[in-house]
């Protein structure tokens, strides 16, 4: 395989694959939305520290997937980025 895109299309034929990366979309929705967000803002993760008091360290963790932000934390973030946080439930299908 040359690339990670065909890597991943590989692997998701796997049923099991499947669900598991499945089951972790909220977390990476919330992840890849922060990111988007801070770009486009042309900000740097120091840059989001310094307008939440959030650590850089804990920013960084949290864009690679390796600590889970509280909503509190989402709140700060969302409010240092100049936005509002939204969450909602939704029925299964209606992504």
């Amino acid at each position: 395989m040359s690339s990670y895109r065909e890597y991943k299309e590989q692997a998701l034929k796997n049923p099991e694959v499947k669900k598991e990366y499945d089951a972790l979309g909220p977390e990476y929705n919330i992840i890849q939305a922060m990111i988007d967000a801070r770009k486009d803002q042309h900000l740097t993760q120091k840059e989001l520290s310094d307008r939440t008091g959030i650590t850089q360290a804990d920013i960084s963790r949290i864009e690679k997937g390796t600590r889970n932000p509280s909503l509190e934390m989402l709140k700060r973030l969302a409010h240092g980025l100049g936005m509002q946080l939204k969450v909602e439930f939704i029925k299964p299908g209606k992504v």
